[in-house]
């Protein structure tokens, strides 16, 4: 067991990310035009609460969103008015951002620690941690039938969680507070999240490396389709660097 501490914020603090969860959850819902207000409900208390779902069931405990009423009260409350006041809260969608970055940040702080309080080793803690801060939204496209976002190209979202709870569970390792983790990971968390969303970041596409390499295999065989019709002679081929790993000068 690394640490038996958890990072815990504020009850008033934690409700209010779970409730600005759920609202987010909620706007994205009601742009979809054949979703009822059970279905709002129901997508916006799976962002509120679907990754702690996650997180307390990797963990094997009983989920913190069914140990009290507030939990699931707040998520559908919220989620509720996020349907109601979309129009006036997509003004302030900025505003919105930065808050869920911070939360994102929060709840990537308290999966990992509470992994690690409850023994479980240090990767698997950052993969809880991960799923804490990011089942929300999973489970969310999953319910839509949607691609899941955090695994697409044009989102940072879960790469930033990775690197907080990477950064949480490191500064555990060496025995530093709990709770002096949790806020740098809430820090680092956002900061990435929020740069990412400005400069426009993301992890390159899987397939731009296929087309690099096929690229590279392409002009290897016009060189040597080339050579072989004596389109190219070879002492036209450049000089390799003999400066170069494993290289030779030709003579």
């Amino acid at each position: 067991m690394v640490s038996t501490e958890i990072f815990a914020i504020h009850p008033a603090l934690e409700s209010a990310a779970l409730g600005l969860g759920s609202l987010q959850g909620a706007l994205f819902a009601a742009t979809f035009k054949r979703i009822d207000l059970l279905g709002v409900a129901l997508i916006a208390v799976t962002c509120g609460v679907g990754g702690g779902i996650l997180r307390d069931t990797m963990i094997d405990i009983t989920p913190a969103a069914f140990s009290s009423n507030v939990h699931l009260l707040v998520a559908i409350t919220t989620g509720m008015l996020g349907m109601l006041l979309q129009r006036m809260l997509v003004k302030v969608d900025t505003i919105l951002n930065i808050f869920d970055a911070l939360s994102l940040g929060a709840f990537a702080a308290i999966g990992t620690t509470k992994a690690l309080a409850y023994g479980l080793p240090v990767v698997p803690s950052i993969m809880i941690g991960t799923f804490a801060a990011v089942g929300g939204g999973i489970l969310r496209d999953i319910f839509l039938n949607l691609p899941i976002a955090a695994m697409h190209v044009g989102s940072f979202y879960a790469i930033a969680a990775v690197v907080g709870c990477t950064i949480t569970a490191t500064m555990t390792y060496f025995n530093a507070d709990a709770t002096a983790a949790g806020i740098t990971c809430v820090i680092v968390t956002a900061a990435l999240r929020l740069l990412a969303m400005f400069f426009g970041w993301s992890l390159p596409e899987q397939r731009a490396f296929d087309r690099k390499r096929r690229r590279k295999a392409h002009e290897v065989e016009e060189t040597i389709k080339a050579i072989r019709t004596h389109t190219i002679k070879l002492n036209s081929i450049p000089d390799i660097n003999p400066q170069g790993p494993n290289a030779t000068p030709r003579e």
